[in-house]
């Protein structure tokens, strides 16, 4: 028990009672007494009661304050809220011995005219009521944290990851035959589960304020070709065996066509899954895949697009005329003479004479690892073993956001906010129509063509804002990448080869080593790795 203090009443007389502590309780701050003899205007004398106080250590110590007897001081309390709002403690200080002490009801009054009003801790104030303890502090109330909820997400049951690159040999060989860049399933496999939001839970601090827990943002599953969602939209499963694509968070299935090789034996292939293909591709065929196109041999100045990923195990001879077009990643093992063009990410085993670009970025290593020649131009930036030639063939690497990009998402803003407008005129109407009637109330027959037509508006300016909505985080995404994209060289870079990075650009005046460059206070600089 912590040391107090305690106006006692006499006949002829009003005095102050100090206790000492208890059983390790803390000593009495008789600071405490004297504001509190200054609260209830009662006179002291200073010099006294420190003198008193000093003796106030075994036992208890009694200090005349004056000679009349003083007014009955009832049992008082006093109320500290935290600065964040989320606790409250209170200390009482014992009545005068003719004075009445707290009942609950008139304590809890008390708290709340003080402020608290949530949280009260009716447990603590019983056992203060058991047995009473002045001069320490009481926890009397406590608020509630605020519960973070949990966005909902989706758990997909296969590998999602589509920067894979190819295996790196002790003999500086690139293996690119295991890639598992391919996800197989099997009719009826479970491809994808809806994990549901989790509602955030506001808080409350002591004195009642609500504390906003936050929005959670909610999702759904969309699949394409091939992939059948259950009952309560929680799952997706493949109606197929083949293989899954996934486009953002897009599940679909496609089966795989397999050939020996594409010649005349093939002619040109149209197909809408993916093409594995076991040999080549020869000169002047072509093959359009709308998965991903696997080609084990070599592409001789042929033409390859693929909404998936491209991969040419023993790489492309263009001749000048062959193109490689692909919606995600472009793997192989060189380039020569070829116009390539990916989605996603470019790895090679070395470029020679080629237009390359890539969305995301492009890799040239292994026990070659050159870019010679022709211009490469990736969004996120190139890594690279050694750059340019000491022949003096053009070569230019440009890296960074293209700027038709910027103009795409202005665009996009532009067609929401258009869109927008558009459904927050229609929707009062469509309601106000409902309401009627749900009411009764019938319409005549131009009212409903024009509430019909009004809806089919309406549902058709909601599909493609959700298009638009999804395209811009897309770009956005891409935009917020490409602002730390460099140009690395792990081995040389030869004079004269030109380094673009956004808008701005530098022609390497002398061959350099392991370096990179990158954008910086609106130049192209050149720093060691």
């Amino acid at each position: 028990m912590n040391g107090y203090f305690q106006i006692v009443n006499e006949d002829e007389q009003t005095s102050i009672m100090l206790y000492p502590a208890e059983d390790g309780g803390e000593d009495l701050d008789i600071t405490e007494a004297v504001d509190y003899l200054t609260f209830r205007e009662i006179d002291y004398n200073l010099n006294m009661l420190y003198a008193a106080a000093k003796e106030c250590k075994e036992k208890p110590v009694k200090v005349l304050l004056h000679r009349d007897r003083g007014r009955a001081e009832q049992e008082m309390l006093k109320v500290r809220i935290a600065e964040d709002n989320m606790s409250a403690s209170v200390r009482f200080y014992a009545p005068s011995n003719d004075g009445k002490v707290m009942e609950k009801p008139e304590i809890l009054s008390d708290l709340k005219y003080r402020g608290v009003a949530f949280g009260i801790c009716h447990d603590v104030l019983d056992g203060f009521l058991e047995k009473r303890e002045y001069c320490r502090d009481y926890t009397v109330a406590l608020g509630m944290e605020k519960k973070r909820g949990e966005d909902a997400r989706i758990e997909f049951f296969f590998n999602t990851d589509t920067r894979i690159r190819p295996t790196l040999q002790a003999d500086g060989s690139v293996d690119f035959f295991h890639l598992n860049t391919i996800n197989h399933c099997t009719k009826g496999d479970l491809l994808a589960r809806l994990i549901p939001a989790v509602p955030s839970v506001p808080g409350m601090t002591v004195r009642g304020d609500r504390i906003p827990g936050g929005d959670t943002k909610n999702k759904h599953l969309r699949f394409g070709k091939n992939v059948e969602i259950s009952e309560d939209g929680s799952e997706l499963h493949a109606l197929v065996s083949g293989h899954i694509n996934l486009e953002g968070e897009r599940v679909s299935v496609s089966d795989v066509l397999e050939l020996n090789s594409v010649d005349n034996s093939t002619g040109n292939i149209e197909y809408a899954g993916s093409v594995q293909i076991e040999g080549s591709v020869c000169e002047n065929f072509c093959v359009h895949a709308g998965g991903n196109v696997i080609v084990k041999g070599v592409v001789e100045g042929a033409e390859i697009e693929a909404g998936g990923d491209i991969i040419i195990a023993r790489g492309m001879n263009g001749m000048g005329k062959g193109k490689i077009m692909a919606g995600g990643n472009i793997i192989a093992k060189f380039f020569e003479n070829a116009e390539v063009s990916a989605g996603g990410y470019v790895d090679s085993d070395s470029i020679l004479h080629s237009t390359v670009s890539a969305r995301d970025a492009i890799h040239v290593g292994g026990k070659r690892g050159f870019i010679t020649g022709g211009h490469i131009c990736a969004t996120n930036g190139v890594d690279v073993k050694n750059l340019g030639s000491t022949m003096g063939a053009d070569t230019i690497v440009e890296v960074g956001a293209d700027p038709s990009l910027k103009k795409s998402a202005q665009d996009l803003q532009n067609e929401i906010q258009e869109n927008t407008k558009v459904l927050n005129q229609a929707y009062p109407i469509l309601q106000n129509a409902s309401n009627k009637i749900a009411e009764g109330v019938s319409l005549s027959e131009e009212q409903y063509e024009y509430i019909k037509n009004l809806y089919i508006l309406y549902k058709m300016k909601k599909k493609e804002n959700r298009k638009a909505c999804e395209r811009l985080d897309e770009i956005q995404a891409i935009l917020e990448r490409s602002k730390s994209a460099a140009v690395k060289v792990t081995g040389e870079v030869y004079m004269g080869t030109r380094i673009v990075i956004g808008d701005v650009s530098m022609v390497v005046k002398g061959n350099m080593s392991y370096c990179k460059f990158v954008r910086e206070r609106g130049d192209v600089r050149m720093k060691a790795l």
